[in-house]
């Protein structure tokens, strides 16, 4: 009896010890009410479930890991953006925002738990063995990919420059896997790229929002304002940009306004409500502008192209965007583990939340498929963030029910997915049909704005 008090006891000082140990952090701290009897009931359920598993299950288990895993399962059943990080996702997180790192040069995404190829990088390992998009990854390096989170994917396939990395596809079409033996290299990923449409219209695509978007932004700005004609309208590309850096978002936004609110975020805690608002710059940048956005245009995309519609600063054409209208904050951890949560909702100027509802352009033009065999093979990879499981609401305790069940009714046909991490051509960019939508509509601004000076 007395051992049995010991082990309970033994338990009960690890489960303590770990809440402590993940919970507290550099900058965070906590603390559980001793007067709330549901936790303390719940703790102890969980104690006893522990206790059962360490006495009884058929082979040795690690407490540490039990314990690191029912964390996991209590954050991810938050939201789908919240998640407990073990130190090498943690620093995959923060290889994001930085630009460059050691991999097979693919986007992936597991849409209905699919490891699924986005897009391969133009000029990499995997683009130049022929890796395509819609390519749904059943292996890497003959580890099956069916239990495996993304982050763990991710891990498998970065590393240094010079290894090799295996990994088995299904295609289809095709009927039998396919095996790529592909050799680590250095991916630089590019997030602002640009390039002259005809003397006076330009073209920027940002393909997502890291540390130094803004900067590059502003250089390509400044190289587009200095040709000859300087720039009569402008096409802001952000179709398929998943989002980033929050900060990045804003600051992009504050380049095109002059004053008023760029965003609003409002949490539960009052430090985590805060109103973004743009700042007077004395360079000139009134041009008309038309934003390209899509089903993948998430988070700060969708930051971006409220606040530039809002502000009636610019034309928003394409598809409805994702809908991810919240905002999440990473505390790091003892022992170099994280803790990514969402800490409040976004509002465009106008007052609206995105929230499982994505912003909408105010001209509907959907992306032209020109091969069926595209189509075939990027049908339903993009999903939007009200598909997502324990997606927030737009509004807290709000039933959004009827938008969604709308929204689930209408037939859904994807547009193929052109590879945005390539280099720009002015070949290819003059085939697409949202493109050339863009630009006729910024030319006819153009023609009206100087008929009505003649008059």
């Amino acid at each position: 009896m007395k051992a049995t008090k010991n082990r309970h006891l033994k338990l009960w000082l690890v489960l303590t010890g770990a809440i402590i140990f993940w919970t507290i952090g550099a900058g965070y701290s906590g603390s559980i009410s001793a007067n709330n009897e549901e936790t303390y009931k719940g703790l102890k359920t969980f104690s006893d479930v522990l206790d059962l598993i360490e006495k009884n299950y058929v082979d040795d288990v690690d407490t540490k890991e039990l314990i690191q895993k029912a964390i996991q399962g209590m954050v991810h059943g938050l939201d789908p953006h919240s998640s407990f990080l073990p130190p090498e996702a943690l620093e995959d997180l923060k290889v994001d925002t930085k630009g460059k790192f050691g991999g097979i040069g693919i986007v992936i995404s597991m849409p209905k738990g699919l490891l699924t190829v986005i897009s391969p990088i133009e000029n990499t390992p995997a683009c130049k063995a022929g890796v395509k998009t819609g390519d749904i990854i059943i292996k890497i390096n003959g580890k099956s990919t069916q239990d495996m989170i993304l982050w763990e994917a991710v891990k498998q396939m970065r590393g240094p420059k010079g290894e090799k990395v295996v990994i088995t596809v299904f295609r289809k079409g095709t009927p039998e896997p396919i095996v790529f033996n592909l050799v680590r290299d250095i991916i630089p990923i590019e997030s602002v790229k640009s390039i002259t449409l005809k003397p006076g219209y330009g073209y920027i695509r940002v393909t997502n929002f890291q540390n130094n978007t803004t900067k590059d932004m502003i250089k390509a700005l400044e190289s587009l304002e200095a040709g000859d004609t300087g720039i009569k309208g402008l096409i802001l590309d952000l179709r398929g940009n998943p989002g980033g850096l929050l900060n990045q978002a804003v600051m992009i936004s504050d380049l095109f306004l002059e004053d008023g609110i760029i965003v609003s975020i409002k949490g539960r805690e009052r430090k985590h409500t805060k109103n973004y608002r743009a700042h007077y710059d004395e360079i000139d940048r009134k041009y008309p502008m038309v934003v390209l956005v899509s089903g993948g245009s998430a988070s700060a995309s969708e930051i971006v192209a409220g606040a530039l519609q809002d502000h009636k600063r610019a034309l928003i054409l394409g598809t409805t965007t994702f809908g991810k209208g919240s905002v999440q904050t990473v505390e790091t951890l003892r022992e170099g583990y994280g803790l990514k949560y969402t800490i409040a909702r976004y509002y465009t100027p106008n007052g609206r939340s995105i929230q499982a509802l994505g912003i909408e352009p105010d001209i509907v033009v959907k992306q032209r498929i020109i091969e069926e065999d595209d189509a075939d093979d990027t049908k339903n990879i993009f999903l939007k963030e009200k598909d997502l499981k324990n997606h927030l609401n737009a509004e807290p305790g709000k039933d959004k029910k009827k938008k969604s069940e709308k929204n689930n009714s209408e037939k859904k046909k994807k547009p193929g997915i052109q590879s945005k991490h390539g280099n720009l051509k002015l070949e290819t960019l003059m085939t697409d049909n949202q493109v050339i939508r863009a630009l006729d509509i910024l030319v006819g601004y153009e023609i009206l704005k100087g008929g009505e000076e003649k008059k």
